[in-house]
């Protein structure tokens, strides 16, 4: 149901993950069972901890920690789904800062220092209707200005994920990397296979693998896997910054198309964002590598775009280039339910690019609701007919 532990050919975010998990005799047995360790799963094992300390909590990886959406992302954190601020959704910047203070409090980690959490808001940009005193004017099928202010910011995401991963293993989860789910038998206790042989039994789940495993979370054929891809520059100087409108170092997607998304960094390098890859002959991610023609071709056309965008930016150069999987939904709707055939199984993931701090959210959110019965909303059912 799951693939080798080996990454495709996806290219070297600038991302690094400060955290190897301490090594573990193999449980046999746990009573919770989270599959996948980036935001979500490490944000749920934490939280499964804190509210059940007495339990047993195990974390599987099919790679290394992060080597999904979470290690790939650009790191944009942004406030509602990729649907809009759907009902009963809550304040999610507001509860993800409480959330990290929560394991901070209990574990030591500083949580948002060391993800570099800033929250200047986000920009909204488009080609038609803008602000004529918008700080971005960028040459881009038309001109690129600012439409909205929303809220929002940014994190660096090896920190979040060396944050997270460290919190977990303070509060007793045992996190297991290379460790991918080949099969498992339903429904309570389920009993998953591993692909060195290993077998675990557990009484409750969580899978958070987004698009990593379609099967295995019981993703319907409304749910579709693309490599969206990313290109870094090196840093610029603090003149160029300010003259391309970057100065309030606010992150920024369209709000029309062409589709163009980005960040700056701490040391005014940037991130930029476009194009989606299909997997060429199945749902399977793992056969996409960014060294194929077309993933060549778009980044190609992203950097021909960002060198056209501002004169500042005509002879920018390129230091790194990535793609990372993500997961549509009909609707643009995330994934937080039950798995169909096993009501003690939680599955979370489909946020459509707007997951850097809904994942948290929803782990959390998914923990509760195996350990105190917290509702889940019907607007995340995994089953549409639910």
């Amino acid at each position: 149901m799951t693939h080798s532990s080996t990454l495709p050919s996806w290219g070297e975010p600038p991302w690094k993950i400060a955290f190897t998990p301490r090594r573990h005799e193999w449980p046999g047995h746990a009573d919770f069972a989270v599959i996948g360790a980036g935001f979500t799963g490490l944000a749920a094992a934490s939280w499964l901890k804190l509210l059940a300390p007495e339990k047993s909590v195990v974390v599987l990886e099919a790679g290394k920690i992060g080597a999904g959406a979470s290690g790939r992302t650009g790191g944009l954190f942004l406030a509602e789904t990729a649907a809009g601020d759907l009902p009963g959704l809550g304040d999610v910047i507001a509860g993800v800062q409480s959330i990290f203070a929560k394991l901070t409090a209990a574990t030591g980690v500083r949580v948002a220092e060391r993800a570099e959490l800033t929250l200047p808001g986000a920009w909204e940009i488009a080609r038609k209707d803008g602000r004529k005193a918008s700080p971005i004017q960028w040459n881009d099928s038309g001109t690129l200005r600012v439409v909205g202010d929303v809220p929002g910011g940014t994190i660096d995401p090896g920190g979040l994920l060396s944050a997270l991963a460290e919190c977990a293993e303070r509060l007793g989860v045992m996190i297991f990397e290379n460790h991918p789910v080949t099969n498992w038998i339903l429904p309570t206790p389920t009993k998953l296979g591993m692909a060195n042989g290993a077998q675990i039994t557990a009484m409750k789940l969580i899978c958070a693998v987004n698009a990593g495993s379609l099967e295995l979370a019981g993703y319907g054929e409304d749910a579709n896997a693309r490599l969206t891809l990313a290109a870094m520059t090196a840093p610029i100087s603090r003149e160029a910054v300010e003259a391309i409108g970057l100065g309030e170092r606010k992150p920024f997607y369209t709000v029309d198309f062409p589709y163009l998304w980005g960040r700056i960094r701490k040391d005014n390098s940037i991130v930029w964002g476009a194009g989606l890859v299909s997997p060429p002959r199945s749902r399977d991610l793992t056969e996409v590598s960014i060294a194929d023609a077309e993933p060549q071709k778009m980044f190609a056309t992203l950097e021909k775009r960002v060198h056209s965008l501002h004169p500042e930016l005509h002879g920018v150069q390129f230091a790194h280039t990535w793609g990372g999987p993500i997961l549509f939904r009909e609707g643009w709707t995330p994934v937080l339910d039950r798995h169909r055939n096993n009501p003690q199984m939680i599955v979370i993931g489909a946020y459509a690019g707007h997951g850097v701090a809904l994942s948290s959210y929803f782990g959390v959110w998914a923990a509760e609701a195996l350990v105190t019965n917290r509702e889940l909303p019907n607007w995340a059912a995994l089953n549409r007919s639910r």
